[in-house]
């Protein structure tokens, strides 16, 4: 957990080194508003509650966290440094774990820095605070699932923008196995079981649940297995491609 700790401080610093941490921020802020207080009809609703602000998360870190995540592993081994990383003493994990964990604090506190919004709601009425604290929990969670993804496709090619574009399309289809639409479109001939299936491996079915107020045990083991077998497989491809050299 030290040499964790050791990576994760060098590449929490990292993202505050260069403008990259204050654009991702300023957007993501923006975006928020624009969607809760605008695009989500906040005031014309007339109900005291972050029901527009939490709706869009899915869509916002569909571009937003693969930004943040094509540079992890692409960038190392563009320039090289890569070697450099494996020559520390740490292992591979350690970089992969402490790597992931500092992309993903940035995303939390991006994600903390909306608190105004939650201030405005409870100033304006008597919002259910619980759920509020459930949701945000559940999205920074959701987060870690993309971040845990972008990881592994960073880690697949040099390219960051390549890195990005994977990102996006895997998420994507995450995204949309739990959305009603694709799940109405499943012909009628499809057991119900298998529907059921394809739905519980999407990010809305689960983010939808605790979206609701309610901590289920088995939406935050999804998300916590999900993460862990991205980063597992991230693992499985930077020693792949070490083996290819």
């Amino acid at each position: 957990m030290e040499r964790v700790a050791i990576i994760f401080k060098r590449e929490l610093a990292s993202y505050f080194a260069t403008p990259l941490a204050y654009v991702f921020i300023v957007i993501f802020l923006m975006l928020s508003g624009f969607f809760t207080f605008d695009f989500g009809s906040f005031y014309e609703r007339n109900q005291a509650d972050l029901q527009p602000f939490f709706t869009y998360h899915p869509w916002l870190y569909l571009f937003l966290v693969p930004a943040i995540a094509m540079r992890l592993w692409a960038e190392e081994r563009k320039s090289g440094t890569i070697e450099l990383l494996m020559t520390l003493p740490i292992t591979l994990v350690d970089a992969v774990v402490g790597k992931f964990l500092a992309a993903w604090a940035f995303i939390g506190i991006a994600l903390s820095l909306t608190f105004p919004i939650w201030i405005t709601v409870n100033y304006l009425g008597t919002p259910d605070n619980g759920v509020i604290v459930a949701t945000y929990v559940g999205s920074w969670l959701m987060a870690g699932g993309f971040m845990a993804v972008g990881s592994c496709m960073s880690a697949a090619t040099k390219n960051q923008v390549i890195a990005f574009i994977m990102t996006v399309t895997v998420c994507f289809l995450f995204i949309a196995a739990g959305f009603p639409m694709v799940l109405d479109s499943v012909p009628s001939f499809v057991p119900q079981r298998v529907v059921d299936t394809i739905a519980s491996l999407s990010f809305l079915t689960h983010y939808s649940a605790i979206s609701k107020g309610v901590l289920d045990l088995r939406d935050i083991l999804y998300f916590i297995v999900f993460i862990g077998c991205w980063l597992l497989a991230t693992v499985v491809v930077i020693e792949l491609k070490k083996a290819d050299q």
